[in-house]
């Protein structure tokens, strides 16, 4: 399954035909009662505090409130098909990825939820990054990824469920190094980060959030930063640039949409505002402290990166790699 040029262009992620058939919602004022930003998973986690923080910011731009709401299930999609069925007037918005609007339809059976949205804005990255055990079998990823091309299937790399992110990162890996791992699920990263630290599994592919503390106590190690670049909280661990691996961005990256049909004014008003509050010190700093990198950006930034994962996951569902459920 991939989504063609002509589905992109004709679903939305074109941005200077969006709202045409909303024309009488443009000489309305805007905003005029409060917004609902959907988080499709449960709260208190990345998801969670990220929209907490970015619509206080908003609200206070926009002199209305944003309401979180928690719409949690398969892998985000619960909570995107909510959005993807609320009118589109500007007044429901919801966080996302490539992985919530693709991955999960993909998994499920069920047609990608791209083409329903417009990008307002990009939020954040969680980097992801590869870990092991400082005393493990291997000294560095470079040692991981020799026995694991030499040996196919014999390196254990677990992660936190089948078409996470954690999971596309092992698969674009494992295609641009020519190996392959004994790639195991699991229910989320506490019961995989327990076996890694017990020897059960050589590898786990994490959020940076939820390893670092490991690797700060010294329980962890970081291995591999999934970036062109390295991790500044682990400025000694190799990014892929630097294993001469063939570089992609592997992190946590979600942003802020609505329905396509949103009037163009209403989405560059919604732009304005989550572009403000990611820019505020005092929510960059909150949002560092969780880990995440903000990543304000235009609507054609969004819209670019959307078209660079496809690119990405699209290679993985034509190889087999990613097949759904």
């Amino acid at each position: 399954m991939t989504i063609s040029r002509r589905e992109l262009l004709g679903g939305g992620l074109v941005l200077s035909m969006v709202g045409a058939a909303a024309a009488p919602l443009r000489a309305q004022a805007y905003p005029t009662k409060p917004i609902r930003w959907i988080a499709p998973f449960a709260a208190g986690g990345n998801y969670d505090l990220t929209s907490r923080l970015v619509g206080e910011g908003m609200s206070r731009n926009l002199g209305q409130t944003v309401l979180v709401d928690n719409r949690p299930g398969a892998g985000g999609l619960v909570g995107a098909e909510a959005a993807a069925n609320a009118p589109a007037d500007g007044y429901t918005v919801v966080m996302g990825s490539f992985s919530v609007l693709y991955v999960s339809p993909y998994l499920a059976g069920k047609p990608s939820l791209v083409p329903m949205f417009a990008p307002i804005s990009l939020l954040s990255t969680v980097p992801m990054i590869l870990v092991g055990k400082p005393d493990g079998r291997f000294a560095d990823i470079r040692a991981a990824l020799a026995e694991a091309k030499a040996k196919p299937g014999t390196v254990t790399v677990g992660h936190a469920g089948n078409g996470t992110t954690n999971h596309i990162a092992i698969l674009r890996l494992e295609v641009n190094e020519g190996v392959k791992f004994n790639i195991i699920p699991y229910k989320g990263s506490g019961p995989g980060l327990t076996d890694l630290m017990s020897g059960q599994i050589d590898l786990y592919m994490d959020q940076l959030t939820t390893s670092l503390p490991h690797i700060k106590s010294g329980k962890l190690k970081g291995m591999l930063a999934m970036s062109p670049d390295r991790v500044a909280q682990l400025p000694d661990m190799p990014s892929l640039t630097d294993i001469g691996s063939k570089p992609f961005d592997g992190g946590t990256t979600a942003g802020v949409l609505a329905r396509v049909e949103t009037p163009r004014p209403i989405l560059e008003t919604l732009n304005r505002a989550v572009v403000t509050a990611l820019k505020d010190p005092a929510i960059a700093a909150k949002l560092a402290e969780l880990g995440a990198v903000p990543r304000p950006s235009t609507m054609e930034e969004f819209a670019a990166y959307m078209k660079d994962q496809e690119a990405g996951v699209s290679a993985l569902v034509k190889s087999g790699l990613l097949k759904p459920s």
